[in-house]
């Protein structure tokens, strides 16, 4: 018998995933966490292998877990999409300034599905520095803007806190004294927060590495210089381990999107922005 993965149950391990808890996915979407349980056990019924790590402290992929994701916020990117878009062709330019870390995600597959079910349509995904991606939202090149929210150019529409999770390279030592830590190098919004974290818990720490760029901390963390705060989407196989517990909790960061105020109307930005908001 052919087996068929469920959105509602890809959902379920999607926001599982993300919120880090399952009581958290569970009050994200409206359930109760027995039946959000059940759910996480239907799926790894049908792919035949355990998608979680459960401890006192939350969840985070298995293996099996982590080469599941892209393609579970894919197919319920596009089931979205479907459901939206079918039957009204959209046209027209939209530029969409990004952070590195989220361009570098699901999200640009996101947009590029968009892009392919409107050929009428041009979508420009853009990541630039904070002053270049002002010009360009300024000059109208850049519609819309998701990012930090203090490195937006304008007021944000709306804002979404997303977490930050433990990457630890191969043979790092997360009790080691002081801890092994790669960093992006600053400006960087969440630097700061890694490092008060760290020392709130007592954590000595030294830096072993520093990039502006999400390749060169990844190839970092990859070589095993340290540990490194990024988002879920960014964590490749091998990097989340179950010793991410002996590290403290991250903070959340929170990012907002600006619009430019005269694409107010604008049936492709209006879609563009839909797709922004489903994923994050």
């Amino acid at each position: 018998m052919a087996r068929d993965l469920e959105t509602a149950l890809l959902r379920s391990f999607v926001a599982s995933v993300r919120e880090g808890s399952i009581s958290r996915a569970a009050s994200a979407l409206g359930q109760t966490q027995p039946a959000l349980s059940q759910q996480l056990r239907r799926l790894e019924g049908v792919v035949g292998r355990p998608l979680l790590h459960r401890s006192p402290s939350g969840v985070s992929p298995t293996r099996a877990g982590e080469e599941l994701l892209p393609y579970a916020e894919r197919i319920l990117s596009l089931s979205a999409q479907a459901l939206t878009e079918t039957g009204r062709a959209l046209t027209g330019h939209c530029g969409v300034g990004l952070l590195e870390d989220l361009a570098a995600s699901q999200l640009s597959q996101a947009l590029a599905d968009l892009a392919r079910l409107h050929p009428g349509a041009t979508l420009e995904v853009l990541t630039y520095s904070n002053a270049a991606m002002r010009e360009a939202y300024d000059a109208g090149r850049v519609q819309l803007v998701l990012d930090a929210v203090p490195d937006i150019p304008g007021p944000p529409r709306w804002t979404v806190r997303c977490p930050l999770v433990w990457a630890i390279g191969q043979g790092v030592d997360v009790t080691a004294d002081p801890l092994p830590v790669v960093l992006f190098s600053n400006p960087c919004f969440w630097r700061t927060s890694v490092l008060e974290a760290l020392e709130r818990a007592g954590r000595r720490w030294q830096v072993t590495f520093e990039s502006n760029s999400l390749v060169g901390v990844l190839a970092a963390v990859r070589a095993g210089l340290g540990v490194s705060a990024l988002m879920p989407a960014n964590l490749e196989p091998g990097m989340a381990r179950h010793d991410a517990d002996a590290l403290p909790v991250l903070p959340d960061v929170e990012l907002g999107l600006a619009r430019h105020p005269r694409t107010e109307g604008d049936p492709l930005i209006d879609a563009v922005e839909t797709v922004l908001r489903r994923i994050v």
